[in-house]
């Protein structure tokens, strides 16, 4: 039996992608998963998730890893397509390529078989199980393994990013202060025409935009009434 789960890193995050990764196994490897010790990505150490992330490559399994760019999500959401329904298309995407028996996703929000029909509408093989709870990245090992491969592959994006721009914009998420630093330079360079690595219409961005536009008039007309004087 064919078991794949399914887990996604980067979902709320206002810079870099969302990673989606499909992993699946036997049901015979399952218990090998097990005795590594996976958890939920988010209560492992960046360097236990890279230990545990290499040894699950070596396991008999395939994985499908699929990254979806700040500009995607902005444009589905412009054209009405919000991220639930983005990520349960591309999770459908996952379990037609893979083709498993069982297919176990961590879901996002509370509302677990509304986003279970929406995959299902996605898919094309209807002969599968589909299983969706929230959660599952800490109830399933496979899901789990998901989870801290999807989260390893951001970071790696995210790290290869800093390259780029050549600053430290810390792990891209609003609670971040250096993440809002960041997005703040960058739009008083840029306005609102921002980098495609950063989600404009998140809200985050929307609130820095806004009061960068409120300063930018505050200031015009600042200058305006000594011109006058």
């Amino acid at each position: 039996m064919k078991v794949l789960g399914i887990d996604e890193a980067g979902r709320g995050a206002v810079i870099g992608p969302m990673v989606l990764c499909g992993y699946m196994t036997d049901s015979k490897t399952l218990k090998k998963i097990e005795e590594l010790g996976v958890k939920d990505s988010k209560e492992l150490s960046p360097k236990r998730r890279n230990f545990l992330a290499k040894k699950l490559e070596k396991l008999p399994s395939e994985i499908f890893v699929l990254k979806i760019p700040p500009c995607k999500i902005d444009y589905n959401r412009t054209h009405g397509v919000n991220l639930n329904t983005l990520e349960a298309k591309k999770m459908a995407e996952i379990i037609d390529v893979l083709g498993p028996d069982i297919a176990i996703i961590d879901t996002p929000g509370t509302n677990t078989e509304r986003f279970k029909q929406k995959v299902w509408s996605f898919l094309e093989n209807k002969k599968v199980k589909l299983v969706c709870e929230n959660f599952a990245d800490k109830n399933y090992p496979i899901v789990s393994a998901a989870s801290i491969i999807a989260k390893v592959e951001r970071d790696k994006e995210i790290e290869e990013l800093k390259k780029q721009v050549g600053v430290d914009f810390g792990v891209g998420y609003s609670h971040d202060p250096l993440t809002i630093k960041f997005i703040e330079g960058l739009v008083k360079k840029h306005g609102d025409k921002l980098p495609s690595y950063v989600r404009k219409t998140w809200d985050t961005t929307q609130q820095i935009l806004k009061k960068h536009k409120q300063k930018s008039l505050v200031s015009f007309l600042t200058k305006l009434l000594k011109k006058v004087e």
